[in-house]
C-alpha cells in the first residue's frame, strides 16, 4: 500500500458504509466532490474499480469487498492506539466525544453540561445528537448515554436507573378527543415507535387506538404530540422539555428501558473522561430522585 493511499482510505470506508457520495460526504463533513476525487485517486492507484456505480448508489466490487475488512482492521488499530495514548492522559483538559439521543439532549442534558463547563473549564465536549448511537468500540465516540434494556457492546457500562414512561398528549388533544372515546381507545390516534408498532399495541393502554404515525426518534414523536396528532409514550425525565404536553388521564407509569453511561475501556482512567462520567452520573441520579 502506497503512503499516499492512507489519506484516501477514510473516504473509501465512508462510501462503503453510506452507499452514496452525498451521504459519505455528510459522514466526513466534507463535499461529495471531495469524496469522489479521493475514491477516483484510490482506484487509479490500485488499478482496479472498488465500487459499482448505479442509479441506486455505490456498491462494492469484488476487489472492494476484499479490501473492506483490511481497511476496517487498520481503522480499529489506529483507533486503539489513539485510545491507549489518551488513556495515559492525567490532565483535566482536552476533548470528550459524547453522544446521546435528541430526546435527552435539550432541557435534560444542556444544563448538566453547562454546570460541568463551569466546574471544568479546560474540558471541551464534542456533542453528537443521534438516535443511532455511535459505536464506542469502533472509536466513533468516547462516552455515550444510552437507553436500552441490555448492553452487549465491548464497553464499560454503568447502569443508572430504569426510565419511567407515561402516556402523553397535548392538552388540546386530551380535551377534544380523549374524554369522548372509550377507555380502550377506539377513535383515538396512537403515535408508534416503528414498523412493529401495530403488532405491539397491546403493550399500551389503548389497544383499539389507531396507529396513525410511526417515528423512531423520541424528540420528533413529542413534537407530533405537540401538534395534536395523537398520544404516545414519553419518559417522565423529559416532561420539562415539553411543557405543553400532559399525562393522559387514567393512565399510569410504565417501566421503560434502563439508562446507561457507556465509555471505552481504554479511557476509564483518563482524568477528563472520569471527571465527566462521574459528574454525569451524579447529576442524572439526582434528577431522577427529584421526579
Amino acid at each position: 500500500m502506497k503512503t499516499s493511499d492512507w489519506e484516501h482510505l477514510p473516504f473509501f470506508l465512508a462510501l462503503a458504509r453510506a452507499g452514496s457520495l452525498r451521504a459519505a460526504a455528510e459522514l466526513l463533513n466534507t463535499s461529495y466532490g471531495t469524496v469522489n476525487r479521493n475514491i477516483s485517486a484510490l482506484e487509479h492507484s490500485y488499478g482496479a474499480r472498488l465500487f459499482q456505480r448505479s442509479q441506486r448508489g455505490f456498491s462494492l466490487t469484488e476487489f472492494g469487498e476484499r479490501l473492506l475488512p483490511i481497511v476496517e482492521e487498520i481503522e480499529k488499530s489506529i483507533g486503539s492506539a489513539r485510545k491507549r495514548v489518551e488513556g495515559m492522559d492525567k490532565s483535566e483538559a482536552g476533548t470528550i466525544r459524547f453522544t446521546l439521543t435528541p430526546t435527552l439532549a435539550y432541557d435534560v442534558m444542556a444544563p448538566i453540561i453547562g454546570r460541568f463547563h463551569a466546574k471544568y473549564p479546560g474540558i471541551d465536549i464534542d456533542l453528537s445528537l443521534n438516535r443511532n448511537i455511535e459505536s464506542i468500540p469502533n472509536n466513533e465516540a468516547d462516552v455515550s448515554l444510552r437507553a436500552a434494556e441490555t448492553v452487549n457492546d465491548d464497553v464499560i457500562a454503568q447502569k443508572l436507573f430504569r426510565l419511567k414512561l407515561g402516556v402523553y398528549a397535548s392538552e388540546r388533544y386530551v380535551h377534544d378527543h380523549v374524554a369522548r372515546f372509550s377507555e380502550r381507545g377506539e377513535g383515538l390516534n396512537w403515535i408508534g415507535y416503528d414498523e412493529d408498532a401495530d403488532g405491539s399495541q397491546g403493550a399500551h393502554p389503548f389497544p383499539l387506538a389507531r396507529n396513525r404515525h410511526r417515528v423512531r426518534d423520541g424528540f420528533m414523536r413529542a413534537c407530533l404530540m405537540e401538534q395534536h396528532c395523537g398520544m404516545s409514550y414519553m419518559p417522565t425525565l423529559t416532561e420539562q422539555t415539553f411543557p405543553t404536553l400532559c399525562r393522559v388521564p387514567g393512565t399510569g407509569l410504565f417501566d421503560g428501558p434502563w439508562l446507561w453511561i457507556l465509555l471505552h475501556s481504554d479511557l476509564q482512567k483518563t482524568v477528563r473522561v472520569r471527571r465527566f462520567v462521574d459528574f454525569l452520573r451524579q447529576e442524572l441520579l439526582s434528577l431522577n430522585r427529584a421526579l
